[in-house]
C-alpha cells in the first residue's frame, strides 16, 4: 500500500528511534543514564493526583467530554494568566483545550496553511513547527536564533518579500533547545512586525514557569494588542510535571481558536474528565510548589555546568527550562558525540542538528534526572574522555 505523498515529508521522530536503540542497550543490561528527553522525571504536587483519582472513580467520570472541556477549565487558564502574567483572557472566545501543546501545534499548520503558503520557524528550533508546516503542503523558511543575540533573531534581517509572504511565525521563549530567555520589548518588536505585514505570532511558551532567575520570563500576550496578530501555546506538561498526561490550551486571538477547534472536533474526541478536573486543580491550585520544583532544577543545572566545564566546554548558564545547550569537544559533530557518548559512556544526550542545522556542533543535556544520577553522568563523560 502506497502512503500518501505528504507522509514523504514526516520521519520517525529522533526520540521514537532513540527509544528504540536504548531498549536493546538496555536489554543487554546496560545502565543507560537519559539526559536527552525533556520529560520532568518528579511528580505533579500531591493535590493534582488525588483530583485525578477521586474524579477517576466516580461513575459519571467516563463519557465523552466537551472539545471545549468544562467551563472551570478554561475559567482556570484564564484565571491563571491573570494571576501569573497579568493578562486578560475571554474563557469564552480566546481558550481551547489540547491534548497537549505538542497536538496543537501540529494542527494549527492544518488548519491554517495551504499548500505554496510560507511559514517561518526559528533554526534551530522545535521540529515540530517545521513538520507541520510541510504536512499541510507550505514552504518552510528557517531564521536563525543568533548566539550573539541570546539566541534571539535579528528580526531587521529578515527580507521584506520574506515577510510579506509569511503567514505565520514561530517564537519560543524560555527556548527548546537553546534555553534562551526573551525579554517583553522583544516580544513587542515581533507584535509590532506580525501587525505591519498582516502574518500570524505563534508563541511556544512550554517552558514559561521553569525559571531560575528572581524576576520570571513574560507571555506575549502581555504586549498591548497582541491577541490581534498572535496566540501562544502552554502547556501543563513541563510547568506541572504532568508530560504524560497531555493537557494544554491554545490562547489569544478568537478566531484562530476558533478554526483550531473546528479542526479538532473532527480530529479527536476530547479528553478525559479526570484529566480535566486534576488541570482545574493544577491551574487553581497553590503555586508555590512550583518554586520548590525550580530550585531542584536549579541545583541540577549547577551540577551538569560544572561537569561540563571540567571537560573544558564554554557553555553559558540557562536561567530557564529544562535544557543545557553545550558545543561539543573540538574534533568531533554534535551526532558523532551523542553516538559515542551513549555506546562508550552510557549517557544518551541529543545533537543539535535535531533541531535544525543551527544545531550542529551543539549538544541539548536535559536536567531531567536526579542529582546523583547527573553527577554520575557528568563523571562517566569525564572518565570517557580521559
Amino acid at each position: 500500500m502506497k502512503p500518501a505523498a505528504r507522509m514523504a515529508h514526516l520521519r520517525p521522530h529522533f526520540f521514537a528511534t532513540l527509544n528504540a536503540r536504548l531498549a536493546v542497550l538496555q536489554s543487554e543490561g546496560r545502565d543507560i543514564i537519559r539526559l536527552d528527553e525533556g520529560s520532568p522525571d518528579m511528580p505533579p504536587a500531591r493535590q493534582i493526583v488525588d483530583t485525578l483519582v477521586q474524579a477517576a472513580t466516580r461513575p459519571d467520570s467516563h463519557s465523552y467530554q466537551p472539545h471545549r472541556g468544562p467551563n472551570a477549565l478554561r475559567a482556570a487558564w484564564a484565571g491563571w494568566y491573570m494571576s501569573q502574567f497579568g493578562v486578560e483572557l475571554d474563557p469564552e472566545t480566546e481558550i481551547t483545550p489540547l491534548l497537549g501543546s505538542k497536538e496543537g501545534i501540529f494542527h494549527l499548520s492544518l488548519a491554517l496553511l495551504d499548500p505554496g503558503d510560507l511559514a517561518l520557524v526559528p533554526n534551530p528550533g522545535y521540529v515540530t513547527y517545521t513538520r507541520g508546516a510541510l504536512f499541510a503542503g507550505a514552504q518552510v523558511q528557517p531564521f536563525a536564533l543568533l548566539p550573539e543575540l541570546g539566541y534571539l533573531p535579528d528580526l531587521q534581517a529578515i527580507p521584506a518579500e520574506v515577510l510579506s509572504r509569511a503567514k505565520i511565525m514561530w517564537l519560543n521563549y524560555p527556548n527548546n533547545p537553546t534555553a534562551a530567555t526573551a525579554s517583553l520589548e522583544f516580544f513587542q518588536r515581533a507584535v509590532s512586525l506580525a501587525r505591519q505585514y498582516g502574518f500570524l505570532l505563534c508563541h511556544d511558551a512550554a517552558y514559561i514557569r521553569i525559571n531560575f532567575a528572581e524576576r520570571r520570563g513574560p507571555s506575549l500576550l502581555q504586549v498591548p494588542g497582541a491577541k490581534e496578530v498572535a496566540v501562544e501555546f502552554n502547556t501543563l506538561s513541563k510547568s506541572h510535571n504532568m508530560a504524560g498526561w497531555r493537557t494544554g490550551a491554545l490562547l489569544g486571538n478568537p478566531q484562530v481558536v476558533r478554526t483550531l477547534f473546528t479542526l479538532k472536533t473532527n480530529a479527536d474526541s476530547s479528553h478525559f474528565l479526570p484529566i480535566f478536573e486534576a488541570s482545574i486543580s493544577a491551574l487553581t491550585g497553590d503555586q508555590a510548589w512550583l518554586e520548590e520544583r525550580n530550585e531542584v532544577y536549579r541545583q541540577r543545572r549547577d551540577v551538569v555546568l560544572g561537569g561540563l566545564k571540567e571537560l573544558g566546554l564554554k557553555v553559558q548558564q540557562p536561567e530557564a527550562s529544562l535544557y543545557i545547550w553545550t558545543p561539543v569537544p573540538e574534533g568531533w559533530t554534535g551526532e558523532e558525540f551523542a553516538v559515542a557518548a551513549l555506546e562508550k559512556a552510557g549517557v544518551s544526550l541529543t545533537p543539535g542538528t535535531v533541531f535544525g542545522s543551527g544545531g550542529e556542533g551543539f549538544l541539548r543535556l536535559s536536567i531531567t534526572a536526579p542529582i546523583e544520577r547527573l553527577q554520575q553522568a557528568m563523571q562517566r563523560l569525564k572518565d570517557w574522555l580521559g
